[in-house]
């Protein structure tokens, strides 16, 4: 059974950095699109990035140029770096997973697995 752990979330001001982790178990597919998501109070939960086997990204417009999203397969670990922070950022971040697909959209509903989440709360 596949479980993703999220953490690093927390509060920062704006124009700070933080990193998340999503830790995955029970992970064992060659193939597979992992992403990031968040969801802000009253919002759809959005893609902010995705990444697949081979390391290709993706990420929405909003973040481009100030997040990064990368996986250590070692580790089996997902990170997202987040510099450059925006009030508008803050949202509760998700990891999520769908093996066996290489094509990564940022969809959620091509998602399989999803972590509990973690908080990231920006101030201004």
């Amino acid at each position: 059974q596949v479980q993703l752990v999220e953490s690093g979330g927390g509060s920062v001001q704006a124009g700070g950095s933080l990193r998340l982790s999503c830790a995955a178990s029970g992970f064992t597919y060659s193939t597979y699109c992992m992403g990031w998501f968040r969801q802000a109070p009253g919002k759809a939960r959005e893609g902010v990035a995705t990444i697949n086997s081979a390391g290709y990204t993706n990420y929405a417009d909003s973040v481009k140029g100030r997040f990064t999203i990368s996986q250590d397969n070692a580790e089996n670990t997902l990170y997202l770096q987040m510099n450059s922070l925006k009030p508008e950022d803050t949202a509760m971040y998700y990891c999520a997973a769908n093996p066996g697909w290489s094509t990564c959209s940022r969809a959620e509903i091509q998602y399989n697995y999803w972590g509990q989440g973690t908080q990231v709360t920006v101030s201004s």
